[in-house]
């Protein structure tokens, strides 16, 4: 009984660590998709680009305040003025296809209307971005499988234990498939909407 307990601990545990790095994989994917502009200002879509800020590469977040004062405008104010050169030469290596401007104090980005063939580029983006994010989730699947099989070689729990938690492994996995997809679709519906 006592080694039953403990198989069963064992098991879930593995389950409940899979769980928690699925999650992150997805919670990951779903920041990578907010960066994919669909024609509206959002902070999300420029406040992780990295800006070589005195030989340190530092998130834009921590070197502006971002508003959205329209909803086609970014508006950046950085703290430090002297850092407005290297933000605008950052926003504009980014793939976003934004083009900064600044008057000195400030720096503003419009967000210009989407054409087709830019909707379906994006589309692309977003595809491959998700996809990243399914692929990190089989990942964490095989690991936890190898887990699950080494705990079943040694011994520590029975080949019916292991095929029950290789199940429920599947159906976690499954889930959070499920949710990268409905992510991807949403997301894609408002990029392609007109």
């Amino acid at each position: 009984m006592i080694a039953n307990k403990n198989s069963e601990q064992n098991i879930g545990d593995i389950l409940a660590n899979a769980n928690m790095q699925m999650q992150k994989a997805v919670g990951s994917s779903q920041h990578a998709v907010s960066t994919i502009h669909t024609g509206r200002a959002s902070p999300e879509l420029v406040e992780n680009i990295m800006i070589d800020y005195y030989g340190t590469s530092t998130k834009l977040k921590e070197l502006a305040s971002i508003s959205v004062p329209e909803a086609q405008l970014i508006v950046l104010q950085p703290w430090d003025k002297n850092a407005i050169q290297d933000i605008e030469k950052s926003i504009l290596k980014t793939d976003l296809g934004l083009n900064p401007s600044n008057d000195g104090t400030v720096i503003r980005i419009p967000i210009p209307p989407l054409s087709q063939e830019r909707r379906e580029t994006l589309v692309k983006l977003l595809k491959r971005k998700v996809e990243d994010g399914k692929i990190r989730i089989r990942n964490v699947r095989r690991d936890f499988l190898d887990k699950i099989r080494n705990l079943e070689r040694t011994k520590n729990i029975s080949q019916d234990e292991s095929r029950k938690g290789q199940i429920q492994l599947q159906t976690i996995t499954d889930d959070h498939i499920s949710s990268a997809e409905e992510l991807s679709n949403a997301k894609e519906s408002e990029l392609l909407q007109l």
